[in-house]
Formats: structure tokens, C-alpha cells, sequence
């Protein structure tokens, strides 16, 4: 399972939903391996389909020739009814769409995509202060124990 970290401290995450991703045999065992990086990764409507773009699987270890490009855009896989949802919500000022993490369900591989909001520089800041506060009420307690 790969999880994108950083995406709650850069957005504001508003809705998640789950959806399917196309992919070659290289890239299902790279998954499986653990190779991915969904740090710059973000999804985008483009002629009635969904497509996830900037998300790095690294090349198969032991892949020959066939190996799949590690940046190259997958579709995925999604309702009717959410992608048009997702495209009119794209479509309005501020709003993105990025992978929050990409897992094994089964025998396919499913990616949770988020529909978010960019957090401003006071947003993050504040985001922060609210963590390290929290870290030490638990240290606070932990000791009192």
C-alpha cells in the first residue's frame, strides 16, 4: 500500500472516493513490490474519462523490454455519475483532485482519490501548530502514567 502523506497538510480534503486503475503487468507487480510515489500525483477529467497523471510506479525489476514508463498517465476507472461529479467540481475555482493512497483490494489495485481544496500558507501553519500541540498533550499524559 502506498499513502500520500503530504496531502492532507497541503489540502483541504473534502470528499474521497474509491476507483479501479488500468494498468500493464509491470506496473501490478511494481505495486505489489511497493514502488510507488503519489507525492505529485493528481487526477484530471479529459473527454469524458479520468485520468491519473504524475503518480511514479517504478520500472519492474526483473521486467525486460516491456517494461512500462514509470510517469505515464493510467486511466481510471469510475461511475458515470462520479466522474461528471468530478468534472464539474474540477472545473470550479481551487478544486483538484489527488490520489490519497493506492492499495491491493482482492486482485486488483484500487486507488482512493480525494476531491480537495489548496491549503493557503496561514492554513498549514496553523495545521501544525495544531500537531505539535497534540503531540504534547500525549507526551503530557503518557508521562503521567
Amino acid at each position: 500500500m502506498a499513502l500520500n502523506r503530504r496531502a492532507h497538510f497541503d489540502y483541504h480534503i473534502l470528499e474521497t472516493f474509491e476507483a479501479g486503475v488500468q494498468l500493464t503487468g509491470t506496473e501490478i507487480k511494481s505495486i505489489r513490490e511497493g514502488k510507488v510515489n503519489l507525492r505529485e500525483g493528481y487526477a484530471f477529467p479529459e473527454k469524458g474519462e479520468m485520468w491519473l497523471l504524475n503518480v511514479h510506479i517504478a520500472p519492474y525489476a526483473s521486467g525486460t523490454h516491456y517494461n512500462h514508463e514509470p510517469l505515464r498517465p493510467r486511466k481510471l476507472l469510475l461511475h458515470r455519475k462520479q466522474m461528471d461529479y468530478l468534472a464539474g467540481k474540477v472545473s470550479a475555482k481551487g478544486f483538484t483532485i489527488i490520489p490519497l493512497r493506492l492499495y491491493i483490494k482482492g486482485r486488483l489495485a484500487k486507488v482512493e482519490i480525494g476531491l480537495a481544496l489548496g491549503k493557503k500558507q496561514y492554513d498549514k501553519r496553523q495545521t501544525t501548530i495544531e500537531r505539535e500541540t497534540r503531540r504534547e498533550v500525549e507526551r503530557a499524559l503518557k508521562q503521567r502514567v
